[in-house]
């Protein structure tokens, strides 16, 4: 059966709203000024709401057209994920004039340490030659006089999951920037009390970057794992646009010498 609006939108409950909306605002100056504003309320609810829904069917459409995920797995990878924005649709797509901290949505929160700064932020598309990642992430900055541009990403409890000092986490990148610039990963855990950071800079091969951590070398206390996020840490931004064409978490046992 094919796609008909009527009837979608009364599966919804939407239809009557959008003529009882449609109906009262032909005269709108005949309409209470409380009532116009509830109106209001109730029309970007349910914009945010069809917004949401949107966003979940292109998300399983790319879903059906790719058809793979991409991600190459090392022997006995036990855990890999491709983060939100590389994944799901965020809605709002684009953000001008971004504070700090700002939620991008799908888990993803940008900080900075600018006062005066011009950043904006937005999701694209993949690129039609990646397989695997859905959309792309791009950063772009001009004026800006702080020292870093960082995206926090919280990772799921699967990735706590079993996890032991005998693991290894990597984070793959494809990125493309205008300028040179430095990129970091800061790992963060919380076990128990206690909070174990470790930092890496990324090593790059033209687009492609990759970041490990050998929890082997770290003092995470595996029994008392909480939490744990990564920061994704971009530094001297300033007059760079940055495109994060993919990005891939994974853990694996670290090999036996």
């Amino acid at each position: 059966m094919g796609y008909e609006m009527p009837e979608f939108l009364n599966r919804l409950g939407l239809a009557q709203s959008l003529k009882r909306w449609t109906r009262a605002l032909q005269v709108p100056g005949s309409i209470l000024t409380r009532d116009l504003k509830a109106m209001h309320r109730d029309m970007r609810a349910t914009r945010d709401r069809i917004d949401a829904l949107a966003a979940t069917a292109r998300t399983e459409l790319l879903t059906r057209v790719t058809g793979q995920d991409g991600i190459e797995r090392p022997d006995q990878c036990d855990w890999a994920v491709r983060p939100g924005p590389w994944s799901t649709a965020i809605r709002p797509a684009g953000h001008v004039d971004v504070g700090s901290p700002f939620v991008i949505g799908s888990g993803v929160t940008l900080f900075h340490d600018a006062v005066r700064s011009d950043l904006s932020v937005r999701q694209v598309r993949a690129h039609s030659g990646l397989v695997g990642p859905k959309f792309g992430l791009v950063l772009e900055v001009y004026r800006f006089d702080g020292s870093f541009v960082s995206l926090v990403q919280d990772l799921p409890a699967a990735a706590l999951e079993g996890l032991t000092l005998n693991h290894f986490i990597a984070v793959h990148l494809q990125v493309t920037r205008e300028q040179p610039l430095e990129i970091y990963a800061r790992l963060n855990v919380q076990h128990g009390p206690n909070h174990e950071q470790v930092v890496r800079q990324f090593s790059f091969e033209g687009d492609r970057g990759l970041a490990e951590f050998d929890l082997a070398y770290t003092k995470i206390n595996e029994k008392r794992l909480e939490k744990a996020w990564l920061d994704l840490i971009l530094e001297g931004p300033e007059m760079n646009r940055v495109e994060i064409q993919d990005m891939v978490l994974l853990r694996a046992p670290r090999a036996d010498f």
